[in-house]
C-alpha cells in the first residue's frame, strides 16, 4: 500500500490556463494518492539591495518551506527564447539565497509543455542544469516534453494522448518510488 506524501508543483508559467499548470495537475492525478500543494511563484524580482536591507521576502520564505516539507517535487517550465520562464529562473534564484537548502536530496520530476513541437526540450534542458548546484535527485526520464500543448488537453484538463500519458504516468511511478524510498 502506498504512503500518503506531501506533492509540490511549481509551473514556470504564471498565466491563467497555462498548459505547465494543466501539466502539474495531470502529473499530481497520476502520482496520487499525495496531498498536492501547488507554489506561488508570484515572487519581486531577486534583488541583492533588497535582501541586504529587509533578508528574504515571506513569499520566498513560504515556498521555502513548502520545498522542504514535500516528499518530492514537480517542476513544469514552459519554453521563452530557448530556455525556461524567467518566473521559475526568479524563484529558483530567491531559493538559492536560503540558509535551509531545501532542494538537497528532494526527489525531483521536469517537465515542460511547450506550443512548439519539441515540447519545450531546450528549456527542460536548461532547467535541468539550474537545478545541479542544489543537489536534489533529479529523476533521470523518461522526459516529458509535451508538445503543441494547447491541443493536448480535454475539457477536464487530462491529457488526450495515449503516448503522453503514458509517459507523464511512467515518470510519476518513478517519482513516488524515490520519495518512497526517501520517507522510508
Amino acid at each position: 500500500m502506498s504512503t500518503q506524501l506531501t506533492l509540490l508543483g511549481l509551473s514556470g508559467s504564471l498565466r491563467a490556463g497555462a498548459t505547465n499548470t494543466l501539466l502539474l495537475r495531470e502529473a499530481a492525478r497520476l502520482f496520487d494518492p499525495a496531498q498536492f500543494v501547488q507554489g506561488d511563484l508570484r515572487l519581486p524580482l531577486y534583488d541583492g539591495d533588497l535582501e541586504a536591507a529587509h533578508g528574504l521576502p515571506p513569499e520566498v520564505d513560504r515556498l521555502v518551506e513548502q520545498i522542504a516539507a514535500a516528499d518530492a517535487v514537480i517542476i513544469s517550465t514552459p519554453e521563452y527564447n530557448k530556455g525556461p520562464s524567467g518566473v521559475l529562473k526568479n524563484a529558483l534564484d530567491w531559493v538559492s539565497r536560503h540558509k535551509a537548502g531545501p532542494w538537497r536530496g528532494k526527489p525531483v520530476a521536469v517537465m515542460s509543455a511547450a506550443a512548439g513541437r519539441a515540447g519545450g526540450e531546450r528549456a527542460q534542458m536548461v532547467l535541468r542544469g539550474f537545478m545541479n548546484p542544489f543537489q536534489p535527485h533529479v529523476i533521470p526520464g523518461p522526459e516529458m516534453h509535451l508538445g503543441d500543448s494547447g491541443n493536448e488537453f480535454d475539457d477536464h484538463g487530462q491529457l488526450k494522448s495515449d503516448r503522453y500519458l503514458r509517459t507523464l504516468s511512467d515518470l510519476m511511478t518513478r517519482l513516488r518510488a524515490e520519495a518512497e524510498r526517501n520517507s522510508a
